[in-house]
């Protein structure tokens, strides 16, 4: 792994739990199950490999979509990993953070957000971020429609609450980033792999942290040896 003073923050798109299970004849719920289990074997390797910030993909906004069988088990799916997870926050300097709509999230997902996010806020080592039911075009509309004047792009992202992504990952083949990041990702580097999110794994990590070193990132300048 290449040594980097900047910590990255790398986003994950987490696709392919329903796949995972339907290959192997389980319910989609399983793929789901198996999937956390994949976010927290990432989580733990993140540090290791650079990452400072890790943001994923957990519920869109328009998954409300799905049959209500599956939304109910990814609650409280999402209900149990908050609860299970706080105390590994806790211990390896993880701090925790939801990001979008909290207003339509069944009334028992809020105080087990609040509670985690504050008894992680002093995690120092890695900043991970879970989107659910999040949208970021909404997002946008949200800091525009803030009072006050919005004159660089600096206040809208500031506006936004928004960090700018190094790395995109996104599992399953899958090749689009479905309203998730927009304007925390104009200069990201996106890394596609095959690997449906269920097995995902600390070589599949490595091997996009890897990728993303060997790019020249040029944010629309030249490259370095044509200005020499």
């Amino acid at each position: 792994m290449t040594t980097q003073h900047h910590k990255l923050h790398a986003a994950i798109i987490m696709d392919g739990n329903g796949r995972w299970a339907t290959q192997r004849g389980l319910p989609r719920v399983a793929g789901h199950r198996a999937g956390a289990a994949a976010l927290r074997r990432t989580v733990e390797a993140a540090p290791s490999y650079g990452i400072g910030t890790l943001t994923v993909y957990a519920f869109s906004a328009d998954n409300w979509r799905r049959p209500p069988d599956e939304v109910g088990a990814l609650m409280r799916l999402f209900h149990n990993y908050l609860r299970k997870e706080q105390e590994r926050c806790i211990r390896e300097g993880v701090r925790l953070s939801v990001i979008g709509r909290r207003d339509r999230l069944p009334r028992i997902l809020l105080p087990a957000i609040e509670e985690a996010e504050a008894a992680t806020a002093r995690g120092s080592v890695l900043h991970l971020r879970i989107a659910v039911d999040y949208s970021s075009r909404d997002e946008i509309l949200r800091a525009a429609r803030q009072p006050g004047a919005i004159d660089s792009r600096d206040a809208f992202a500031s506006a936004l609450g928004a960090t700018d992504v190094d790395l995109v990952i996104r599992t399953a083949n899958e090749r689009r980033l479905s309203d998730f990041l927009l304007w925390e990702c104009a200069y990201a580097e996106f890394v596609f792999t095959p690997r449906l999110w269920p097995d995902f794994n600390t070589g599949d990590l490595a091997a996009a942290v890897e990728e993303f070193h060997g790019r020249e990132r040029k944010f629309g300048a030249l490259p370095t040896a044509a200005t020499a």
